[in-house]
């Protein structure tokens, strides 16, 4: 079966797993703030009319010393993108031909994009059973890789991995002369986040992988930074083309950047219905990854792969992400995005149905 890459659009995954389409759904494949795009944007989107007709600022300066400021870095440490997947794509650029290690599971764009480059790709397999790094074994990989790609928080675990594990990594990787990309694209859902900006002092082979569209609820605008060296983040744009991030897109990022209190908000009512779902799940007879942040991990340990809880599910009009493509898991799981609190409880209740019927 050719299984879709990605969690959204889940009118292609009902075509491939042969079910009809319900008439309603709740996607939980797709990782959004459930509380969606901030009210603001509703109320200025005539403004943002104005620059329809002009081309956007091609450094985009004005949102990133906004990003600058709030990061406590330079404005020349920053550099958007038309999403995180652009940002992705141009690191693949960077890395082409070169051995990659990356850190399963994750998030599947950065197999494609090292594919699509020619890179030689090895693997770094977490403990399935404790999701713990293995931080040693890692290691001893890295005398033959130049590039290692960490998703943290990770996708699809939403396991958190402490900046002191973070910064040994980055210590090792200097010392083999290796780049240590950290995707965190869900951190600003953590509530007890460890910064690593301030190690971007020390570490001139750390670049940091961001994200708005999650957490600003903006998929369909796309926009996403990094942060790096200056001299790093000089050869990443050199594979960028002008005006890759469009005007709106800006102009959206600077409005939802001055709102803190939408942040604090968006944290609170993530961590409560995590705290709900998962231990009434694990409760249920599930087993539930630890996560911290906006997703979760899913098995019913009474099956070796997911698929039959899967369709279940999906006849249901409650669409999982499948894991079909995440190394490590093959289908053994399935994830789920925490939506809103009446979401929740109808996917609950469906799972809670489940487990009366098996």
């Amino acid at each position: 079966m050719n299984w879709p890459s990605h969690g959204a659009n889940p009118q292609y995954l009902y075509e491939q797993v042969g079910i009809k389409k319900p008439e309603n759904l709740i996607d939980f494949s797709a990782n959004i703030n459930p509380l969606g795009p901030p009210a603001f944007l509703k109320e200025k989107w005539l403004e943002f009319y104005d620059v329809i007709n002009q081309y956007p600022d091609p450094y985009g300066l004005k949102l990133r010393n906004i990003i600058a400021e709030r990061e406590e870095v330079s404005t020349q440490n920053v550099i958007l993108g038309n999403g995180g997947a652009e940002l992705i794509a141009l690191v693949g650029r960077l890395l082409a031909g070169k051995q990659v290690l990356i850190v399963e599971p994750a998030f599947s764009e950065y197999e494609q994009v090292c594919q699509s480059n020619g890179c030689v790709i090895s693997y770094h397999l977490v403990n399935e059973d404790t999701w713990d790094l293995s931080m040693d074994s890692l290691v001893e990989k890295l005398s033959n890789v130049q590039a290692v790609f960490l998703c943290n928080p990770n996708n699809p675990t939403g396991v958190y991995y402490r900046l002191s594990t973070v910064r040994k990594l980055a210590e090792v990787c200097r010392e083999h002369n290796v780049y240590l990309i950290i995707d965190e694209a869900f951190y600003d859902f953590l509530v007890d986040y460890e910064k690593t900006v301030p190690l971007l002092k020390e570490y001139s082979n750390l670049l940091i992988l961001r994200s708005m569209t999650k957490m600003f609820g903006i998929p369909g605008i796309r926009l996403g930074y990094a942060l790096g060296n200056t001299s790093l983040l000089e050869k990443i744009t050199a594979f960028q083309p002008h005006w890759s991030v469009n005007g709106l897109a800006m102009m959206a990022g600077e409005e939802c950047y001055k709102d803190e209190v939408f942040l604090r908000k968006s944290v609170d009512y993530i961590r409560n219905e995590r705290e709900k779902i998962i231990p009434a799940l694990m409760a249920s007879g599930y087993q539930v990854s630890p996560s911290q942040v906006n997703f979760y991990l899913l098995r019913d340990p009474e099956l070796d792969n997911q698929f039959e809880l899967f369709e279940f599910l999906l006849k249901k009009g409650l669409v999982p992400r499948h894991t079909m493509n995440f190394p490590v898991l093959e289908g053994k799981w399935l994830r789920f995005a925490i939506k809103s609190n009446e979401e929740n409880d109808v996917l609950m209740e469906a799972l809670l149905q489940w487990k009366k019927l098996h």
